[in-house]
């Protein structure tokens, strides 16, 4: 391929002519081409050298008279040319010590003509040798010279182009560049040599690819420099170039910029299957036609391969990794990416893999061989392909072999030489340290996926104070796995809990820490603290996890949202710390982002936490986050707030629906953090399904309470119940009675469970024990703990409450038709609930 003039495929032109004089003359001795090298060396002009004497040109140092110098007439009438030293005076009268070449030129008419080559000694690097400057020039030197006439027909070449052509000069003489090298870059080259005969101005380094007929197989590149030469009324006689095979120093450059571009390529993600497709794609076209990278199987799993060659009967478990063709489909490829890739044991992958070596085979037969014969569909498949060389190198970093690259020709651009399989070698190398970096972070990654899915809920509980529906989506795999949670908890009195979570940073170490961080909510949500207490406690916890553990503190913090809603009052307490406000949807569709107290993220403590109250109506949506969902590609807050509450813009849709609409907003593929999102719909709680009464702090009201308790049963349908109800009733209202402050309130709610709960003034918590034999009391909280099927104590403004719940599915009367007297009177007197000691 050609290029125009001052074009540099292979670095500067090498050629300067400035002080060298190339002259045309007649037979005559008449000077008829004068270059500008010329006009330089002796000072004449080409408007004043043309048409005159060789001899007043190059006239001796002794002035002699005109016409009487007969040594250049003698010179230039010798048939076989001549060479040597003269000595001869400047225009300007300054002595120029020449050596000279007289070359005899053919033109195609036949006339003879005679080239002369001079330059000055003392500026040539060849100074003193015995040699002559020209002889050394055009019979010796690399550089190859040619001049043809004006219809770009060959009249004169040197040894040397003969040589580099590969073609004799008498079948070159007479002819043209096409009729002779077809594998040259034909119209481009004589393009630029017409722009030099009809412009005049030489074209210094100008560069071409092409196939000489000396090396048919290969292909070679040129520099050359074409001048024009002139006769002596300016018209053109012809061109004269000369031109230099640099194609090492091509080769090199060109492999130095592979190198380059695979540095770029190769190894710009942390995923292994896109960085075996990079090799691939950085090595064809310029390298080879077809490469196929094939890796373990544990490779792309993220697995530890065991350091070393591999044993052959590891490679079923080969799987093709990438691969790339010059061909439009890459028909070559027998296996598609992802599929296993085997190969016969004597392949050259095999053998490659087994003994740790790459291999050139640079003239392939695939007729031919034990591993032609033990695989014969698939390389009659290649043969008829038309591949002909073949280079294997193994995959291996850091002592692990990770697989094997297979580069392939088929095109004529010659066999792979020993360079090409260095090259190859520096780009599997750059390849295989990527693609291990990409299966430690694989192997990473999967764990911390695997450590942070087994840590979130798989399934939301069953409750009856909201409908709920979450989406969890893991963030783009470069920035690894975060700590972003969520939790739905049942809580006594029929309420429940909604936490959202995230952890700063990611990776193990945030699974692990948000894993710890929801461990401790559910504890915490047991023990029925109040949303401001949890975050509390679950601060002081962070301080304490990031003063036990060595981790980067960057990973040590977290923001949490906390809330919990009560379908009874139809209400809902909130806190947070340092995390996005939820959103609310009210039935009608009316959304609002809550302004509530920020309070600090987790970690830093010293700050106390509030919490915020609100009426929830029953089917009013309530959208809790993490702020991934907010933060798209431009990390755009507002924006974000705007597409969640378009989303939630209609309330009564199904919830999955509602939870898909949020996500399907988000800008890009992936998120660029994690995303949690909970939504849920309120409920209330029919008042029909709650029963409420004052109770006076009077003995005698105890077995007034059990009686309200059996009718409200019996009105729900629910006398099986009665024995049970009837005596948690009597234990925590007559513990009130004697122990508590009043007010004291009994409440009985029918929701999933069977409710039963007593409330007084006093803050006194009591605690389960087990009484003595010969102890009068102690044993209330033991015959509760016993019936219910949990038990617990909640703290309000105005001191607690004490509840008990009863399953309606699987909890069965076990007083049977026992006497509840009697089985009191067995049990002895109950024990005092708000007695610290009891």
């Amino acid at each position: 391929m050609g290029t125009s003039q001052g074009s540099r495929l292979f670095g500067d032109g090498f050629f300067d002519l400035t002080r060298t004089a190339v002259v045309m003359v007649d037979p005559d001795g008449v000077v008829r081409g004068w270059t500008e090298g010329a006009e330089h060396l002796l000072g004449h002009p080409a408007s004043q050298a043309l048409g005159r004497p060789m001899e007043e040109l190059f006239a001796a140092t002794e002035p002699r008279p005109p016409g009487q110098d007969g040594r250049w007439s003698e010179r230039l009438a010798e048939a076989g040319g001549w060479s040597g030293l003269e000595a001869v005076r400047r225009q300007d009268g300054h002595r120029l010590d020449l050596e000279l070449r007289i070359l005899p030129v053919l033109d195609a008419d036949a006339r003879s003509r005679r080239l002369v080559m001079a330059a000055e000694i003392t500026r040539t690097p060849w100074s003193g040798v015995n040699q002559s400057l020209l002889e050394g020039m055009f019979g010796l030197s690399p550089v190859g010279v040619g001049m043809l006439d004006t219809e770009l027909r060959y009249v004169w070449m040197n040894d040397t182009l003969e040589r580099m052509g590969g073609t004799p000069r008498e079948k070159r003489l007479g002819r043209r560049l096409g009729e002779v090298q077809p594998g040259l870059a034909v119209e481009s080259i004589e393009a630029e040599m017409r722009r030099v005969l009809d412009t005049g101005a030489p074209s210094a380094g100008f560069e071409y690819l092409g196939r000489p007929q000396s090396d048919p197989h290969r292909e070679h590149a040129y520099s050359t420099y074409f001048f024009r030469l002139e006769v002596a009324s300016g018209h053109p006689l012809g061109i004269c170039y000369m031109t230099l095979d640099v194609t090492e120093s091509y080769r090199a450059r060109r492999r130095l910029a592979l190198l380059n571009r695979a540095g770029e390529r190769i190894g710009r993600s942390l995923d292994v299957l896109q960085t075996a497709q990079e090799l691939a794609d950085v090595a064809v076209p310029d390298l080879a036609d077809f490469v196929t990278v094939d890796l373990f199987g544990s490779v792309l799993g993220g697995a530890e391969q065991a350091p070393g060659p591999v044993d052959g009967a590891d490679l079923v478990t080969l799987r093709r990794a990438g691969q790339k063709s010059v061909r439009e489909g890459c028909p070559e490829a027998v296996v598609a990416v992802g599929e296993p890739a085997g190969y016969s044991p004597s392949s050259p992958v095999v053998m490659g893999l087994t003994n740790g070596n790459s291999s050139l085979v640079s003239q392939l037969d695939l007729a031919a061989g034990d591993w032609a014969a033990e695989d014969p569909e698939r390389y009659a498949h290649l043969r008829g392909l038309g591949f002909h060389s073949l280079m294997v190198v193994p995959l291996q970093a850091r002592g692990i072999f990770l697989g094997a690259a297979a580069f392939a020709r088929w095109q004529a651009v010659g066999p792979f030489q020993a360079d090409d399989l260095v090259l190859a070698e520096e780009f599997v190398t750059r390849a295989a340290i990527s693609i291990d970096n990409a299966r430690r972070y694989t192997r990473e990654h999967a764990a911390a996926l695997t450590l942070q899915r087994s840590l979130l809920p798989r399934e939301l509980p069953e409750q009856v104070a909201v409908d709920a529906a979450y989406r969890y989506l893991p963030a783009d795999s470069r920035s690894g796995v975060g700590g972003d949670w969520f939790d739905v908890i049942p809580l006594s009195g029929a309420r429940v809990a909604l936490v959202v979570g995230d952890v700063v940073g990611h990776g193990l170490h945030a699974a692990a820490t948000m894993g710890r961080l929801r461990a401790a909510v559910q504890a915490l949500a047991g023990m029925d603290l109040s949303p401001e207490e949890v975050l509390a406690h679950l601060d002081d916890m962070v301080n304490r996890v990031a003063s036990d553990t060595h981790a980067d503190d960057s990973v040590i913090g977290a923001t949490c949202l906390y809330a919990v809603y009560d379908p009874v009052r139809c209400c809902c307490t909130l806190a947070r710390a340092g995390h996005p406000p939820p959103v609310v949807v009210s039935p009608a569709g009316a959304s609002r982002v809550l302004d509530l107290p920020a309070g600090p993220p987790l970690g830093l403590g010293g700050i106390p936490f509030e919490s915020t109250e609100l009426a929830l109506p029953e089917g009013s949506l309530l959208a809790l986050y993490t702020n991934g969902l907010l933060l798209g590609k431009a990390l755009d807050v507002d924006g974000g707030i705007t597409r969640l509450r378009s989303a939630l813009a209609a309330p009564q849709a199904a919830l999955d629906d509602v939870c898909q609409a949020v996500v399907s907003g988000l800008p890009g593929a992936r998120p660029i953090d994690d995303v949690a999102l909970l939504v849920a719909r309120t409920r209330a709680l029919p008042q029909a399904q709650v029963a409420t009464w004052d109770i006076p702090a009077d003995p005698s009201a105890v077995s007034e309470a059990r009686r309200k308790a059996a009718g409200k049963l019996a009105e729900w349908g629910l006398e099986e119940f009665g024995y049970s109800v009837e005596l948690i009733v009597s234990e925590l209202v007559t513990n009130a009675i004697r122990h508590a402050s009043t007010p004291i309130g009994l409440r009985i709610i029918r929701a999933r469970d069977l409710i039963c709960e007593v409330s007084d003034h006093s803050s006194t918590s009591p605690h389960l024990r087990h009484a003595l034999a010969t102890d009068e009391g102690g044993r209330g909280l033991f015959l509760i703990a016993q019936f219910a099927q949990r038990w617990g104590t909640r703290y309000t403004a105005d001191g607690k409450i004490i509840s008990a719940e009863l399953s309606l599915e699987t909890v069965a009367d076990v007083c049977g038709t026992e006497d509840l007297d009697d089985l009191m009177e067995r049990f002895g007197e109950p024990a005092p609930l708000n007695d610290p000691d009891a």
